[in-house]
């Protein structure tokens, strides 16, 4: 299992990463990905709107559940990956780089309420 820390990590197994000021890319946990099985669909019809943190934005689907995705920091979906579209599996390949589902501009890019690496493996009986 992997677990960077250069992220931070919800309670739902989503994870946000911050990059160049309040721009972020979010994603599902390696964790997540693993429960989930083979990821066949990904649906995001948030874009352009602002999600509050713990909202719904979008839906992953695997070959034998439907999942919510929840935001985790209150911000504006700038951009859906498009490469999902084509090959969901990217979520399961590489959840942390080229299988991010989501682009945001972050209301508050502090993300303090969010799980380190350390804590996420605790809240997921890893450590």
């Amino acid at each position: 299992m992997n677990y960077p820390e250069n992220i931070k990590y919800t309670k739902d197994h989503e994870w946000i990463r911050v990059e160049n000021g309040n721009t972020a890319f979010v994603g599902i946990t390696d964790f997540a990905q693993s429960e989930l099985g083979e990821i066949v669909y990904v649906d995001v019809t948030t874009e352009g709107e602002e999600v509050k943190a713990e909202s719904v934005f979008g839906t992953i689907e695997a070959v034998k559940t439907v999942s919510d995705l929840f935001m985790p920091a209150t911000g504006t979906v700038l951009e859906v990956n498009e490469k999902l579209e084509d090959n969901p599996e990217l979520v399961n390949e590489d959840p942390y780089g080229a299988g991010w589902i989501i682009k945001v501009e972050l209301e508050d890019a502090k993300l303090k309420d969010l799980m380190d690496a350390a804590a996420y493996k605790v809240w997921v009986g890893k450590e």
